[in-house]
């Protein structure tokens, strides 16, 4: 019965048992029924995590002008240290366009091995150009958040440079996410003032700034401000505790 039936429990299978006059309890079927293996195939997750190196995930989204045109964006993301190996901007996204778009991000052999993207049209006949290439094509499950990579760098994409900036034409477009592109790759430099140890609210206002990766942020104007809010903060703190011992504000 545990054979023919593989979705039925160990109470299903008693409850049947007990309706054909066999008085067994529910531990005894539990104890000789089938044991099913699993499947010997990897998860997803553990799939990604073994060839994260060779794989490259790609995506549209859209961008609207100021003049209510609408531009695609094909994004094209290294998995292995999330960096930016390609962007490109069009208004109109054919197949042709997109084959040509993926020869540029990937020149002289450095295709990966597989590439992941979802059942957009535009990669519906790219299939020659992916496989001359040696590229294996992974398509995401429709409705689903399979490509959550390249759907998180989209997100970034749009909050931290597309929702402050007006976009005129495609050419600008371009240009604005070449900086970006270049902005996101480059890894955070690490200077004397983040090696030195800081008070809580001045780990507070180093978290919250927004040019933490620009090596040029910190000058000595601002530096000599904080300086000056330690000591206030410092002042503050002798106050409240040893008010005799405090000096003057």
């Amino acid at each position: 019965m545990s054979d023919a039936n593989p979705l039925w429990g160990a109470p299903r299978i008693h409850g049947e048992l007990l309706k054909i006059g066999i008085d067994v309890s529910q531990a005894t079927v539990a104890k000789y029924m089938s044991r099913r293996r699993r499947p010997l195939s990897p998860t997803w997750r553990t799939f990604l995590t073994n060839h994260t190196s060779q794989i490259a995930a790609a995506d549209f989204f859209v961008v609207p002008t100021v003049r209510y045109r609408l531009l695609f964006v094909l994004v094209i993301l290294s998995l292995d240290r999330r960096r930016l190996v390609h962007m490109a901007v069009t208004a109109h996204p054919t197949a042709a366009w997109t084959a040509q778009q993926l020869r540029e991000a990937f020149p002289n052999n450095e295709a990966p091995r597989f590439l992941l993207h979802d059942r957009d049209s535009a990669f519906a006949a790219v299939d020659a150009t992916i496989g001359g290439m040696g590229i294996r094509q992974l398509r995401t499950a429709p409705a689903t958040v399979a490509d959550g990579y390249a759907e998180r760098v989209i997100g970034s994409i749009r909050r931290e440079c597309l929702d402050h900036v007006l976009v005129l034409n495609e050419a600008g477009l371009q240009r604005i996410l070449a900086q970006y592109a270049t902005y996101y790759n480059t890894p955070a430099p690490i200077s004397d003032w983040q090696r030195t140890p800081r008070s809580p609210a001045r780990l507070r206002l180093d978290r919250l700034s927004p040019c933490r990766k620009s090596a040029g942020c910190i000058t000595a104007t601002t530096a000599a401000s904080h300086k000056q809010r330690d000591a206030r903060h410092h002042r503050r703190h002798a106050r409240r505790v040893a008010p005799w011992r405090a000096g003057s504000p």
